[in-house]
């Protein structure tokens, strides 16, 4: 369906042209006229599917139809987001899809200095975009009052929820204007996170979920190949020479090891970035600008990434090694495929990491795609000391992973 089809604002249609934006998703055609109408949502729906566009759309017609001029009337909209990337990226939408409008919106997050942020929010917003900490701080110093906010979003709701933000949550909650919309947007949400979610709506809410049955885009190609663990590298290098176009999202456990394999690339002469919690907000952006650009092909990150981050052009993601929570397997590998997108994505799975992988299978209710090594080519790319793989002893292995879990599950 076309965007003209919701009757937006001329501007608005003409900065969607000017983004990209032609034809709704599905996420967008079933939100858009709810959110229009001022309702509660509650959306699940796949990794780039265009989750952003669909609740920024309507929220910026909403405000700019009321506005009848550019005069700040204080912020009207409050979307809280888990990490400092995201609050960026949503940033950019919102402000390329308010270009020309009567509206403002503006990214706040931590990591840089207050000043310019506080004189960003004392010129007057309509939109704030931020991350829980920074946006506590300055309520607590008297920038920030949300007192005329009358929607609220909560972007990646599962992770806040599940991060212990509940507590924070309420509270805003219920310093807003009395009977204040309330979005939740997520890729994904277990039991238990979805009934925190259902407390948090009017009883009224309008529930959407798209393609429940299978949390990964139909877009994207995944596949799983057995790696010992001291023999990834040498797979991840292989695996990146024979794709010299790739554009590589790699992710790692930790930040020692996202430093330790970057360095091991660099040794076999591939350059690399890293993405982590332990970086300076301003080297984060510029890894990000670095990325995005193509100036660097190959990113090496944690699970700080995994979360809504739409960078342009992804065509691998590596999980090098598996996510200790399953559905952090889903944010990764929808880093790719992303839109109308295809992608691909590939775990190296390890001996250790067997119970990792079957409840991963267990989320996905189906098995992941196995690659088979050929031990001559194991032996080709691995270096000495070099690991015997025996893969049918893995493959069994993992089946009989599979089955426990589905028998704890009964």
């Amino acid at each position: 369906m076309k965007f003209e089809k919701f009757h937006l604002d001329e501007d608005l249609l003409r900065n969607l042209t000017n983004l990209g934006f032609f034809r709704t998703t599905d996420i967008q055609f079933k939100a858009i006229p709810s959110i229009l109408k001022g309702e509660d949502v509650l959306a699940i729906a796949q990794t780039g599917t265009g989750k952003t566009a669909a609740f920024a759309i309507p929220i910026i017609e909403n405000i700019h139809s009321r506005k009848k001029s550019k005069r700040n009337e204080g912020i009207r909209c409050l979307v809280m987001v888990p990490t400092r990337e995201l609050a960026q990226q949503i940033g950019e939408v919102f402000n390329g899809l308010c270009r020309n409008m009567r509206v403002k919106s503006f990214a706040l997050y931590g990591g840089v200095e207050q000043e310019k942020q506080i004189r960003k929010l004392e010129d007057g917003i309509d939109i704030l975009i931020t991350t829980p900490g920074r946006m506590f701080d300055l309520i607590a110093q008297g920038f920030v009052d949300v007192s005329h906010i009358e929607t609220f979003v909560l972007d990646e709701a599962d992770q806040m929820l599940d991060l212990g933000f509940i507590n924070d949550i309420e509270s805003i909650k219920r310093k807003l204007v009395r009977g204040h919309q309330t979005l939740f947007f997520s890729a994904t949400i277990n039991p238990k996170i979805k009934k925190m979610a259902y407390d948090q709506v009017r009883s009224s809410a309008i529930r959407i979920q798209i393609s429940p049955d299978d949390p990964v885009s139909k877009n994207i190609t995944h596949s799983v190949m057995f790696v010992e663990m001291d023999d990834k590298r040498y797979f991840l290098k292989e695996y990146l020479s024979q794709n010299p176009d790739g554009k590589f999202v790699v992710f790692v456990r930790t930040r020692v090891r996202a430093e330790r394999v970057a360095k091991a690339l660099d040794k076999m002469d591939v350059k690399t970035l890293t993405l982590h919690g332990e970086k300076e907000q301003a080297d984060r952006t510029e890894v990000m600008k670095a990325f995005r650009s193509g100036e660097c092909k190959v990113l090496i990150a944690t699970d700080i990434s995994a979360r809504g981050i739409d960078i342009p052009d992804v065509t691998h993601v590596i999980n090098y090694d598996l996510p200790e929570k399953d559905e952090n397997y889903v944010h990764r590998i929808g880093r790719t495929g992303r839109g109308f997108n295809k992608g691909i994505a590939v775990s190296f799975c390890a001996s250790e990491e067997l119970p990792l992988l079957a409840t991963i299978e267990e989320l996905l209710g189906k098995q992941i795609e196995k690659v088979k090594v050929s031990k001559k080519s194991y032996e080709m790319i691995v270096q000495p000391p070099m690991h015997d793989l025996d893969f049918q002893a893995l493959i069994e292995a993992e089946e009989a992973q599979t089955k426990k879990f589905k028998r704890k599950k009964k």
